[in-house]
């Protein structure tokens, strides 16, 4: 089965931005839809982009459109989300999640079998 490996998390400013990355090991990514949710305590885990198995179709979320861009690098075996003009709001725990099934993109957690562990972003205003 795949692992999964984020990075990129940290503090920043609001307005700044972060890319974050999704490194992919035991199995190719390209076998995978992929997507990112994002999580704060005391909350549920919630969708924030998706991406097909050949980086053809993404989905976002309302609350990122126009702000974050989720691209993958089947080569490099690995999935980026990048965030433009950050918000307090979107402080949370981000996670990577690959979903085998072809031709589906889904963005419920609980379709997505397999998730990394985590990176953490802060904005502060």
């Amino acid at each position: 089965q795949v692992q999964l490996v984020e990075s990129g998390g940290g503090l920043v400013q609001a307005g700044d931005s972060l890319r974050l990355s999704c490194a992919a090991s035991g199995r190719t990514l390209s076998n995978y839809a992929m997507a990112w949710f994002r999580q704060v305590p005391g909350k549920e885990r919630e969708f924030v982009a998706a991406i097909s198995w050949g980086g053809g179709r993404t989905i976002y979320a309302d609350s990122v459109k126009g702000r974050f861009t989720i691209s993958r690098d089947n080569a490099e075996n690995t999935v980026y989300l990048q965030m433009n003009s950050l918000k307090p709001e979107d402080t949370a725990v981000y996670y990577c999640a690959a979903d085998p099934r072809w031709g589906v993109v889904a963005t419920m957690p609980r379709d997505m079998p397999y998730w990394g562990k985590g990176t953490l972003v802060t904005v502060s205003s």
